[in-house]
């Protein structure tokens, strides 16, 4: 039964973000360098050639957070900010139940929708105020929320965070 209650509300919360919204605008062409490129079997804005592309204006004009935290992979506390990763997916209207988040070396993880939806995670554009370049693991960074819940600080959720991020692949 619990696992009843867990399914209905994962898919009562997922469904606004993987539905196409009433009248949701167009997503616009990007304008400046292409940092990330989301593809999936059903995308409902793509902008360039079937595919969700966006720039570091346009992932940043999207609703994001910011958190102040220690990772493995940083020095003592930094602060992440950036998009949402529902918000991107969302704007991007692509529709599934798990992603590869792939990075630039090709190195990719499976992380299941339910960590969009459900965790506040992060595509950090930006560390301590300032974009990271490729050498300080961006341009982005897929970051959990380990300010607000330090049950995510372990190897499942570090082997998801992947660093200089260039597309997403959904899929069902």
């Amino acid at each position: 039964m619990a696992f009843l209650r867990h399914a209905f509300l994962v898919s009562a919360l997922a469904a606004p973000l993987l539905m196409p919204a009433g009248g949701a605008a167009a997503l616009d062409k990007p304008s400046g360098d292409v940092i990330l490129t989301i593809t999936a079997e059903r995308i409902d804005h793509p902008n360039v050639d079937g595919t969700a592309q966006f720039d570091l204006a346009m992932l940043e004009a999207l609703a994001g957070r910011s958190g102040e935290m220690e990772t493995p992979w940083t020095e003592g506390r930094v602060k992440f900010s950036g998009p949402l990763l529902r918000a991107v997916i969302e704007a991007a209207g692509a529709h599934g139940t798990t992603m590869k988040v792939r990075a630039i070396n090709d190195y990719a993880a499976d992380v299941p929708m339910d960590d969009a939806v459900l965790l506040d995670t992060i595509l950090a554009t930006r560390m301590n105020g300032e974009t990271m370049s490729l050498r300080e693991k961006g341009p982005l960074f897929l970051i959990y929320p380990f300010d607000k819940d330090p049950g995510l600080y372990n190897e499942k959720y570090f082997s998801r965070s992947v660093w200089q991020i260039k597309a997403i692949e959904v899929a069902r």
